[in-house]
């Protein structure tokens, strides 16, 4: 560690992941002289464990190619198998696994993901970050504050104890968001959502948590289907309406938590971690057994997590990252991809010494910004209701995943975000999109509602549903080999693919309209499947059966680029009681 100068190129506040990273990504491949500071002296152990431990692909390659830390998380954590999804199946105890009906990918991604130990993870960065001669850490640097230079001045960031001038200021404080309130800068978002959270002792192998016999479950024949990698390495989520629980496995713990919509789950029940387990166990009766007898190591509430905020980088040589600017909500692990993105974008603007250059940049890494953010709202705060059904909450995570391999992924890997040639063109493809996904995202909510008003359907057994099954996703999928991609070549890619996502958005209206008719010849007439609009569909059964019946005589067959049959199981199943009846 070197000692404190009076002068650096760039002063990253807070010593969380969001700096840490940036940090690590500047020493790496800038000259830049860092100062990094924090408020605790030797963090990232003073507050006990961190949240935020599930990455997905983008932020799986950013921390272990682009940031070379694939040795120690091989090493420390948890190699991530995919995302589960968990539903109690009507007419079961539900007390067993087995009982449980699951959509997932039993396919590993190729893009390494891990399950972190925050704690771990920070602590090993910041070590490697003070190794390097040009950074400098300084803990226990409190009530930090900036004071921001004009015309091409340096800033002065003041701390108790002391005070430094640098080019660049970066907020990473978290969810002190020490620049944010400062200027101002702080806005809501439509997420109000809740999460409850805490850490036990020990891991819980959900494989475990069976009435089965240990050579029944492991000689299963709907292994045949599932696969045999260890199912506990998922983020497991067990779903319900507007709600839902991870499971996340760390070195001798388990991550446990819900998130929560209050209009569905009353805050009040699950305001700790006694009534938390409590709740889970009458939610997800699978638990009962095993977690009240868990040693709770630690634990966490946000009542309300969410927000935005109006501006996250600027000419003036100015940025927040990570939760210090926006957080939406955790249900795809999105925090540490917008870190990524984020990081990669204020790298490239801290390297660029023309003012001309540096405020074109600017401009368009906020316009960047705000878009990724952007483009998960309405999935949280329109369409949040569809993880109580499997049918609707199936083809929502498989449109967005479609959509997240294109538009996070095969930027990252091909190192495009901050390109200036590459991001306008690519951002003009992904504006097609989000009139088509607000459409879906209202449709999807709309068909929930509708189907909950239904006579619940039985099924023989669980139902279990691989993701790669939805065509389009698997497609999508094939996006991460396409690397080493000049601008132009990768704006084609985007084109294609745009092409086939709109070809999944009609699928799924067209499934809807289908389910909701009760008539699995919607899929295939193809004069009706061509009259549907991308871009807005009135979710209302007498006006679909209008409209259907204005096309009943054709007798061209529609033919799909996918599997239309994939959801069959869920039209015209037997239906028991009503919902709450």
């Amino acid at each position: 560690m070197s000692e404190i100068r009076d002068r650096y190129d760039v002063v990253i506040v807070g010593a969380g992941l969001a700096g840490l990273t940036l940090c690590r990504h500047l020493l790496l491949y800038t000259d830049k002289t860092v100062l990094l500071l924090d408020k605790w002296t030797n963090p990232p152990r003073h507050g006990g464990q961190k949240y935020g431990e599930s990455l997905v692909q983008c932020a799986g390659y950013y921390l272990s190619k682009v940031l070379d830390l694939q040795e120690h998380l091989l090493n420390h954590h948890y190699l991530k198998y995919n995302l589960r999804f968990h539903w109690p199946t009507p007419g079961l105890e539900n007390r067993a696994i087995e009982d449980y009906s699951v959509s997932y990918a039993r396919s590993l991604s190729n893009i390494a993901t891990f399950q972190l130990d925050r704690n771990v993870l920070e602590e090993h960065l910041l070590e490697v970050n003070r190794q390097n001669p040009r950074c400098c850490f300084l803990g226990g640097a409190r009530n930090a504050a900036v004071d921001l230079g004009d015309n091409g001045d340096s800033h002065t960031v003041r701390f108790e104890g002391g005070e430094v001038s640098a080019r660049w200021v970066v907020d990473a404080t978290g969810r002190s968001k020490m620049l944010a309130r400062q200027l101002g800068l702080s806005e809501p978002n439509p997420i109000r959502h809740g999460s409850t959270f805490f850490w036990v002792d020990g891991l819980i192998d959900i494989e475990k948590l069976t009435a089965r016999s240990h050579k029944e479950a492991i000689f299963d024949r709907k292994r045949r289907m599932t696969g045999h990698f260890p199912a506990c390495l998922a983020t497991n989520h067990f779903c319900a309406e507007g709600q839902w629980l991870w499971v996340i496995p760390l070195h001798h713990k388990t991550s446990i938590g819900l998130v929560y919509d209050p209009r569905v789950v009353n805050p009040d029940t699950v305001s700790n971690t006694r009534k938390l387990i409590d709740y889970i166990c009458r939610a997800w009766p699978v638990f009962a057994a095993d977690l009240p007898h868990r040693k709770v190591l630690d634990e966490g509430r946000f009542p309300d997590f969410s927000y935005d905020c109006r501006q996250t980088i600027s000419n003036r040589r100015w940025a927040l990252v990570g939760e210090a600017g926006r957080f939406s909500d955790p249900l795809y692990s999105p925090g540490s991809d917008l870190i990524a993105i984020y990081n990669t974008l204020v790298v490239d603007a801290i390297e660029t010494e023309d003012q001309a250059a540096l405020d074109k940049k600017c401009l368009l890494a906020e316009q960047i910004q705000r878009v990724m953010y952007e483009s998960y709202v309405p999935s949280y705060s329109v369409s949040y209701d569809c993880l109580g059904d499997q049918e609707a909450f199936t083809m929502k995570y498989s449109w967005e995943l479609s959509v997240y391999f294109c538009f996070y992924v095969l930027p990252i890997v091909n190192n495009l975000f901050a390109n200036q040639e590459f991001m306008p063109a690519f951002l003009r493809r992904y504006g097609i999109l989000g009139p088509v996904n607000a459409n879906i995202q209202r449709l999807l909510s709309a068909y929930f509602q509708w189907k909950k008003a239904q006579p619940v359907p039985t099924y023989p057994e669980p139902n279990l549903l691989e993701f790669y099954d939805m065509h389009p996703l698997r497609d999508a999928e094939k996006l991460f080999y396409e690397v080493g991609l000049e601008p132009r070549a990768a704006v084609d890619v985007v084109d294609r693919h745009v092409d086939r996502l709109q070809d999944f958005a009609r699928y799924i209206i067209a499934h809807i309209h289908s389910a909701v008719l009760g008539n699995p010849a919607v899929m295939k007439n193809a004069s009706f499947v061509k009259s549907l609009r991308l871009r807005h569909t009135v979710f209302d059964p007498d006006r679909m059966c209008e409209a259907y019946e204005k096309h009943a005589g054709c007798t061209e067959i529609f033919e799909w680029n996918l599997n239309p049959h994939v959801l069959e199981r869920f039209v015209n199943q037997p239906k028991t009681e009503e919902v709450g009846a």
